[in-house]
């Protein structure tokens, strides 16, 4: 099978496509890979940088989309089902996998492929997110970073059918505007000035809810622009740099800092993929929830689909086709 793999830690330009064994599937259920999801974490581990630390090389890839070969006796799915799938860490890149059956999901027929292999890190992030952590409310408003990006156009997507009245986004150029638009955004602001941007958009009031996957300078100004009660979510640092919060802010208006670790949070409560999967399919099911409209590279690009994410130059989630 064709397989991206890295070899050295010389960041996105160390990916290369090679040939590699199949894997064996004794007790796991096997997928035929049609799509493969790109994510952050796969650039940071590109360069070394991130927490897990696979040995070299490695097949990156957390989240794929494709066809059921084989599955065990028992499982929830069988040979033929169109399935998204977690690996959770790595090993998604490649057109053959096997993972057992609880990181497997039906995918909805309405739901392509690409589209599949792009929406369990960022939508199930961002339902957890605005769910679980957010606690979001029936009429909220929801202010988003990085809204061009994978997480961003999936708040977009998300934060209205969860009960948003207005979803603010916050941008880099009038272009990334359009792509967030698209995505469901009812406003936009550029990132330059968005405190002032957003004041004047909610009279003064403020957000309910703010989420921030970029971190870096942003954070005093998203905390300034929560309303009185409101939560900044902190999904993540693609921005480079960790901000530190002075807590007296907090108490001026009663707001939070809410973590949002996704993946922690599933490792640690058994059972909470398929429950969140539960909340999630039948609104994309349903339509009420679009599915993705992913940036989509060719196998042979993998390279350039992780730069993309690197120089911050995608558009919405990143995906690799994996087969013609």
């Amino acid at each position: 099978m064709r397989a991206v793999q890295i070899s050295q830690l010389d960041g996105p330009a160390a990916a290369q496509v090679v040939d590699l064994d199949e894997p064996a599937g004794a007790g796991l259920v096997v997928i035929d890979v049609h799509a493969a999801g790109v994510a952050f974490p796969d650039v940071l581990q590109s360069r070394g940088l991130y927490q897990h630390k696979p040995e070299l090389p490695f097949v990156p890839g957390g989240e794929a989309a494709g066809v059921v070969r084989s599955a065990p006796d028992g499982a929830h799915v069988r040979p033929g089902d169109r399935v998204a799938v977690l690996t959770m860490l790595n090993g998604g890149m490649a057109q053959v996998i096997a993972v057992p059956a609880a990181q497997v999901f039906k995918l909805p027929d309405t739901v392509s492929f690409e589209a599949g292999a792009g929406l369990l890190f960022n939508d199930l992030t961002v339902l957890f997110a605005l769910t679980t952590r957010g606690q979001l409310a029936e009429g909220a408003t929801v202010l988003v970073h990085g809204a061009a990006g994978g997480i961003g156009t999936s708040t977009l997507r998300l934060a209205g059918p969860l009960g948003a009245s207005r979803v603010i986004a916050v941008v880099s150029t009038e272009a990334k505007a359009e792509v967030a638009r698209a995505a469901g955004a009812t406003d936009t602001v550029l990132a330059d000035g968005f405190r002032e941007a957003v004041a004047e958009l909610t009279g003064g009031r403020g957000v309910d809810l703010v989420l921030d996957p970029v971190g870096g300078d942003r954070v005093t100004d998203s905390l300034r622009s929560l309303a009185p009660g409101g939560k900044l979510l902190v999904v993540g640092f693609t921005g480079g740099d960790i901000p530190t919060v002075k807590v007296n802010r907090l108490l001026l208006n009663n707001v939070d800092v809410v973590g949002v670790g996704w993946g922690a949070w599933v490792m640690s409560h058994p059972g909470e993929l398929e429950r969140q999967w539960e909340a999630l399919e039948p609104l994309l099911a349903s339509g009420k929830v679009a599915a993705p409209q992913p940036d989509v590279f060719g196998l042979d690009r993998a390279a350039d689909a992780l730069a993309a994410l690197e120089n911050r130059t995608a558009a919405g989630k990143v995906v690799l086709r994996m087969r013609d």
